[in-house]
């Protein structure tokens, strides 16, 4: 009998069908049988060994202990390769080292560690590294880079056109020019201080505007890509239109609270000037402006995901919101780490290609590079024109890098505290992950 796991299972008999206690020939004397006499076949013996039939095979039927196997006998099993997760051949399907329902090698995972996880798309479905995290965000450009340029440039295009107009024609620099006038009244220098920041608000209202419809349209395109399934532009607008409208109920909501934080941390000091001089109340309003800014920091951070969830699980804004800090609680600190490595590679590669547009630009309007770094030159429609465009292959890069990271980053805390990979498993249709073998769209 072959005791090798899964080849045989306990208790079986030999192949030949005789009991292994009966393997004695009969011309030999055992333990239990009396030596017959030579020449007297016709005695009996006592005892078991008359149980032995009197006609047995010749001597040389029986093969040696350390001989060949005989024809009718199953050969031995090889001996076991390196390693227990090696898998003996011919063996049958369910058994120890064989393909099982939970990985190549059968159990739980197979004798050799546990199986690779399913990847149908940008990312393996499983906890993930920073590393899987901002090459799962590149991947989604490379592999879908229609649909990612398409709505990366759309809305980077008709952002900074109306940013440019706004400058253009509206705003312009008279701001600029009184703040530099020495001899600028009182009066003109608060009027050309409440323009700048009209002009500064309605500027980032504008690309607070493209900012979230490309966050909308992206983090639906992401999440496609992870289950490997590809998304055009109309489709990802049809999905993310009924959640734009909360999205943006979000953003500004995020905008009330940061605002509110740091003028409850200015106040005090601002209330200490106006009743005890202006030396104390200055730095109180230092020091709470400071402690502002960081909770500010710490709140961003825990309301981070809030955006991926509202979209992909359609929720409202509160629950959103308590979902974020659900999912960042207790990893605060990973989480503001990749965040801010994402933000920090994104502006390298932008400032790559703005910084040599804002140069090119300064050099063929104004007074020069001279006058734009001494900053006393006055700029027109060129230098507009030309900043614009490097604005927007800069936006081209970065939008989709961040909102890919957020949605990603968002998953990953997902399949860490809610086993969200196996429902992407099924929802990706992989079949049998742990062998790798994958079927469906």
């Amino acid at each position: 009998m072959n005791d090798t796991p899964g080849w045989a299972s306990p208790g079986s008999t030999p192949s030949d069908g005789r009991d292994p206690g009966a393997s004695a020939p009969a011309d030999r004397p055992g333990p239990d049988r009396p030596a017959q006499s030579a020449g007297r076949p016709d005695e009996q013996p006592a005892g078991p060994g008359a149980k032995w039939s009197a006609e047995q095979p010749p001597p040389g039927r029986w093969p040696a202990p350390a001989g060949p196997a005989a024809p009718d006998q199953s050969p031995p099993p090889p001996p076991p390769g390196p390693g227990w997760g090696t898998p003996p051949p011919g063996g049958p399907a369910g058994g120890h080292g064989t393909p099982g329902p939970y990985g190549p090698h059968g159990g739980w995972g197979g004798w050799g560690g546990p199986p690779p996880a399913a990847k149908p798309g940008v990312i393996p479905l499983r906890p993930l590294g920073v590393g899987e995290i901002l090459d799962g965000a590149v991947s989604t450009m490379r592999t879908y880079w229609r649909t990612v340029l398409g709505i990366a440039l759309t809305v980077a295009v008709v952002t900074e056109i109306a940013v440019v107009l706004l400058q253009g024609l509206v705003l312009g620099d008279t701001g600029t020019r009184v703040l530099d006038d020495p001899s600028a009244t009182f009066d003109e220098l608060a009027r050309a201080m409440a323009d700048i920041m009209i002009g500064t608000g309605v500027v980032y209202l504008i690309s607070l505007i493209g900012t979230v419809v490309a966050t909308a349209l992206l983090t639906t395109v992401t999440s496609r890509a992870v289950l490997g399934k590809p998304v055009t532009t109309g489709e990802a607008w049809r999905d993310a239109r009924p959640r734009i409208p909360k999205l943006f109920g979000l953003i500004l909501l995020l905008m009330l609270i940061t605002a509110g934080v740091v003028a409850a941390g200015a106040l005090p000091g601002i209330l200490v000037t106006v009743t005890a001089g202006s030396t104390p109340g200055v730095a109180l309003s230092f020091l709470g402006i400071l402690g502002a800014v960081v909770l500010c920091l710490w709140l961003m951070v825990r309301f981070s995901l809030a955006s991926p969830a509202l979209m992909l699980e359609k929720q409202g804004v509160r629950k959103a919101l308590s979902r974020s800090v659900k999912l960042v609680r207790g990893s605060w600190w990973r989480v503001f780490g990749i965040q801010l490595l994402a933000v920090v590679v994104a502006n390298i590669v932008a400032s790559i290609i703005v910084v040599p547009f804002t140069l090119l630009a300064a050099a063929l309007d104004g007074e020069g590079l001279s006058g734009f770094v001494e900053g006393t030159g006055a700029y027109g429609w060129t230098f507009l024109v030309i900043t614009g465009i490097g604005a927007v292959i800069g936006s081209v890069i970065t939008m989709p890098i961040t909102a890919g990271v957020t949605v990603l980053l968002y998953i990953d805390q997902r399949i860490r505290r809610e086993a969200l990979d196996l429902d992407l498993t099924r929802a990706a249709g992989v079949q049998d992950h742990g062998s790798g073998a994958t079927s469906g769209g």
